[in-house]
């Protein structure tokens, strides 16, 4: 399998927000690190693809009646998403061995 730079990012973001990744915040974290603009949209329909995938495994939270609003999808790295992410990263390394930018 072959991640794209969206998966990645978002995978990444993933495993750095631990119990709290949610598509929102996923979202903000991507965008704070690149400085690139992402609709929420498009981070939740990537993390579902990853889901599909088995890269990512997701629960959601029940509604919480204070806040008005539904439940919370929040997103977990599964070990077959840990393997190819350390994958994609050793394919990157021996792409980037030699290589000096100019």
């Amino acid at each position: 399998m072959s991640l794209g730079s969206l998966q990645q990012m978002a995978m990444l973001a993933v495993a750095r927000l631990g119990d709290e990744a949610f598509a929102k915040v996923v979202q903000e974290e991507v965008e704070a690190a690149t400085g690139r603009e992402l609709a929420v949209s498009t981070v939740y329909v990537t993390l579902v693809r990853l889901e599909d995938q088995g890269l990512v495994t997701s629960e959601t939270t029940p509604p919480d009646p204070l806040r008005g609003g539904r439940g919370k999808r929040f997103f977990r790295l599964t070990p077959a998403g840990w393997s190819e992410l350390r994958h994609t990263r050793e394919v990157m390394a021996r792409l980037w061995d030699g290589v000096e930018p100019a």
